[in-house]
């Protein structure tokens, strides 16, 4: 089964376009949930991100996100310490995952697919861009936090313009229509290749 990577910086719409191919019958894996799950489960990672941050990184036996994200957002090198905790075991989690999926290939969606190396082992990617004033407006809509909190998460992110140069394929996402149109195109190839 080939594995297509899908990335895009915060608020690109990488989600939605994940749906989108879920709804043609893709298999869609979806990084940062499943980060999120095995980080709230995993007594080792817990443990590895409090020597790290500190008590405060968990709340109510789940990771503190909004904590967490001050700290890191702000610290390059505990942003890479973290990521060195939880993407290797969800990179695991992933391989498992696919052994389980049929079809002609399937979707992993990843923040920082580019910026932690994982796209070498995608056969293709689709890079999700949008301006960033739309991408600005649509977190603020979407989640309780700030300009310059978004503007952090993005300073932390490869521009789309590096990303460009590694993406296989590229989806302009500011209407949802094109958005779509331009999903069943790549669709239709990745279906044929």
């Amino acid at each position: 089964m080939k594995i297509v990577g899908l990335t895009g910086g915060i608020g690109s719409g990488k989600t939605t376009v994940a749906a989108m191919f879920s709804e043609l019958g893709v298999p869609v894996y979806i990084a940062d949930i499943e980060a999120r799950a095995l980080t709230n489960r995993s007594k080792v990672i817990k443990r590895k991100i409090i020597e790290l941050l500190g008590n405060k990184s968990f709340k109510d036996q789940e990771l503190d996100r909004d904590y967490v994200a001050g700290i890191v957002f702000k610290d390059s090198e505990k942003l890479e310490a973290l990521n060195s905790i939880i993407h290797p075991r969800v990179a695991r989690h992933f391989k498992k995952w696919v052994a389980k999926q049929d079809g002609e290939y399937c979707i992993k969606e990843a923040a920082i697919l580019f910026e932690n190396g994982g796209y070498k082992q995608c056969d293709a990617t689709i890079l999700v861009t949008a301006p960033e004033e739309i991408r600005i407006t649509r977190v603020l809509q979407r989640d309780t936090t700030t300009k310059q909190a978004i503007q952090e998460r993005m300073n932390a992110q490869w521009t789309d313009a590096k990303k460009i140069k590694l993406a296989t394929y590229c989806i302009e996402n500011i209407n949802l229509e094109a958005t779509q149109k331009e999903v069943k195109k790549i669709h239709k190839k990745l279906s044929l290749a």
